[in-house]
């Protein structure tokens, strides 16, 4: 990684949040807590937030054809009933704006090999297989980069999992501005924080939950009915101590850890607060008030989900008119990378 010894002052650029999230399947409660809400949260500050279903990251590994549509559409509505506001953020999927990928191809020319072969990501994903990967698997993080740099995007909301891959868009942000002697692309701020910005898995707290793990009771589904969501945490592993009324009492008890945390991020307030409230109680006790509180903020949410999925016009519309706001912003910043760069325009 290179020095920042060229760095884009923040001041002079608008401030600007952008995220993604890919259209896999299989949302959870995870999904929520450790992105959308932050999502949510920040549409209501100072910023411009816009947000992208990364259906091209997505293909990174094979996608049935049928299925990405519909998973593309189910993370829009997913944004949408979490409280995402269409009129107020710009919400599109990634690959109705062709500048994401024109802006990659110019990344991929100012990255280093080293940088890419340093992604830890690439290197769990494409384990001993690495030959065998695909060549968009190793670039994708360059398109992270393009899809954040092509709004001049000055704040991104990060998880432990992406912080390797924005300090490697601050890096490419740096260099193109070296490379080409003027301060273009702002180098990007990570927004680190929130109550739970890793969930962990029911069944093992040392793991996050995750869709691809194959006990269904490890993961909360955002599709979970109330009956379904309070048997799931009331078999949540968890110790046989009562919990502590200070955070100190959660060390090495991840399990309980998780659970404070979940209630504390679904219930507004930081864990001190939910320990004074819950401290002394066993779980048999704590269980109920959490799941109580899950299904009371899930359930509109399931429910209005469900009510958009039945209405694709409704969701293809609203891409497609956040796709055309997202244009109003990406094409003139590539026009100029491209001016930048060197390449004619035609006239």
């Amino acid at each position: 990684m290179i020095d920042q010894d060229k760095k884009s002052s923040l001041k002079t650029f608008e401030k600007r949040v952008f995220s993604g999230v890919q259209p896999t399947g299989g949302l959870t409660l995870g999904n929520y807590l450790g992105a959308v809400k932050r999502f949510v949260e920040m549409q209501s500050k100072e910023y411009k937030t816009i947000y992208c279903v990364v259906d091209q990251h997505a293909i990174t590994a094979w996608q049935n054809p049928t299925e990405l549509k519909q998973n593309t559409r189910q993370i829009a509505a997913f944004f949408i009933a979490a409280g995402i506001d269409p009129n107020s953020s710009i919400l599109f999927n990634q690959s109705a704006v062709a500048e994401h990928a024109q802006l990659a191809w110019v990344f991929n020319c100012v990255a280093r090999m080293g940088w890419m072969q340093r992604m830890t990501q690439f290197k769990d994903k494409a384990g001993k297989n690495a030959q065998n990967a695909a060549l968009g698997l190793f670039a994708y993080p360059a398109l992270m980069a393009a899809d954040i740099l092509l709004y001049h995007a000055t704040h991104v909301p990060v998880g432990d999992d992406q912080k390797q891959h924005l300090e490697l868009t601050r890096d490419i942000a740096i260099k193109f501005n070296h490379d080409y002697d003027i301060d273009f692309f702002p180098v990007t701020e990570p927004v680190i924080g929130g109550t739970a910005s890793r969930v962990m898995s029911l069944r093992d707290g040392t793991k996050k939950m995750s869709k691809s793990d194959p006990s269904d009771l490890s993961r909360i589904n955002m599709s979970d009915d109330a009956d379904t969501i309070f048997l799931k945490f009331k078999k949540a592993r968890t110790d046989a101590e009562a919990l502590p009324s200070e955070i100190d009492g959660l060390k090495d008890r991840p399990e309980a850890e998780n659970l404070v945390t979940i209630y504390s991020a679904l219930s507004e307030q930081s864990m001190d607060k939910t320990l004074q409230e819950v401290g002394g109680k066993q779980f048999s006790e704590f269980k109920p008030i959490l799941a109580e509180c899950a299904v009371e903020i899930l359930s509109p949410i399931s429910r209005e989900m469900t009510r958009l999925m039945q209405n694709a016009d409704e969701i293809d519309s609203i891409l497609a008119s956040g796709a055309k706001r997202a244009r109003e912003i990406a094409s003139p910043i590539l026009e100029k990378t491209y001016d930048i760069v060197g390449m004619l325009k035609p006239k």
